[in-house]
């Protein structure tokens, strides 16, 4: 089965349309023809992509369109989980294995019998506890805590990182063995910052979703706005955009929004020098000037009411010069519009919708 192509069938799984998840850029397109070739193997699947990404979006996606669809989803946030407790939880443990212990329980390997078992930022697991998994890989069995009898499970596993874990091994800090058995497909989610061509369908999405949730009717985000964001390098990815436009829809500023998408001031002018390898005084320069300028003109902006005619002569420059350093360090050339007062909007821009979903996160 290839993963369908129509809104309806994400729509079941409580996700976006995957027309959405997936966008147009050349790289999302090829994570979407890796998961149509992986989905109904068996093969472990590594999934790696800085935080808010969408790697926990893919993993239900393998495990929807799987063999094993029927059984359950077993997630597990390793980091959330202390490492005393890890072992207990994923493997379980007999009853009188330790003092508490007043019967047995299945653990989250157990529990993924006959469906998907989710390791989400794999890379916190110790090495013991890695061993132990290893086995599991390699013939399907484990032992319960305080057990002696080994146990057989079938479970297809899926591992999620926000880091190298190559860098891991050189550091001794997870085994390489068990980096070979979990990945047998890797599947490597781009930053937002290198999809921005996807960046105007995921702010419809949004925006059209979350009107719908908190039935208010947002105004359309002005075209500097956009450009501000399509500028912007979301370190925070998908799941930053998602709960900055939340709060716009909620809110009505689009003036928070951009603030929030504005660099804070510097401490100093000086910025920061990677010494690591020979470095050009000249950029070093260049860059701290533009950011001392970004930060310069953007609080004249601010002061002057977004008057750009006034914030030239308050700088000293001229009025084409100003608007050249605008457009040079991504800022908006228009103010952006204040909080709206609910009084002030029009009849029918009020009207209730039905919700789209409870959901209050998608990423």
């Amino acid at each position: 089965m290839t993963l369908v192509h129509n809104a309806e069938s994400a729509a079941t799984l409580n996700l976006p349309p995957l027309d959405i998840i997936f966008g147009k850029t050349a790289a999302m397109q090829a994570v979407r023809n890796k998961l149509e070739r992986v989905a109904e193997t068996d093969v472990p699947v590594l999934i790696q992509g800085e935080s808010g990404t969408g790697k926990e979006i893919c993993v239900r996606l393998l495990h929807a369109f799987s063999m094993r669809a029927r059984g359950s989803l077993v997630k597990v946030s390793c980091p959330a989980i202390p490492h005393s407790l890890l072992e207990t939880e994923l493997f379980g443990y007999e009853k009188g294995a330790f003092t508490g212990a007043m019967s047995t329980k299945l653990g989250r390997v157990e529990q993924s019998h006959n469906g998907t078992l989710f390791l989400d930022e794999v890379g916190s697991l110790d090495l013991a506890v890695q061993s132990k998994l290893l086995q599991v890989l390699q013939d399907g069995t484990f032992v319960r805590v305080g057990g002696h009898e080994p146990r057989s499970i079938a479970t297809r596993l899926v591992s999620a990182s926000n880091s190298d874990l190559r860098n891991q091994v050189e550091d001794g800090t997870f085994r390489l063995d068990f980096l070979f058995r979990i990945n047998a497909v890797t599947i490597n989610l781009p930053p937002l910052r290198q999809r921005i061509a996807d960046l105007p369908i995921l702010i419809d999405y949004f925006i059209d979703h979350y009107a719908k949730v908190f039935h208010n009717t947002p105004e359309l985000l002005s075209r500097s706005a956009v450009r501000l964001m399509q500028n912007y390098h979301w370190p925070g990815n998908v799941r930053q955009l998602e709960n900055l436009i939340r709060s716009y829809v909620l809110i009505g500023s689009e003036e928070a929004l951009v603030a929030e998408l504005m660099p804070e001031a510097p401490r100093g002018i000086v910025t920061e020098i990677d010494l690591s390898e020979p470095v050009s005084l000249k950029n070093i320069t260049k860059k701290a000037t533009q950011d001392l300028e970004r930060q310069i003109i953007l609080k004249v902006l601010q002061e002057n009411s977004w008057n750009r005619q006034k914030t030239a002569k308050w700088l000293q420059i001229s009025y084409r010069s100003l608007l050249y350093k605008l457009s040079e360090v991504g800022m908006p050339e228009v103010p952006p519009r204040p909080l709206r007062i609910p009084h002030l909007v029009k009849k029918e821009e009020r009207t209730l919708k039905p919700a789209l979903s409870s959901r209050t996160r998608i990423y």
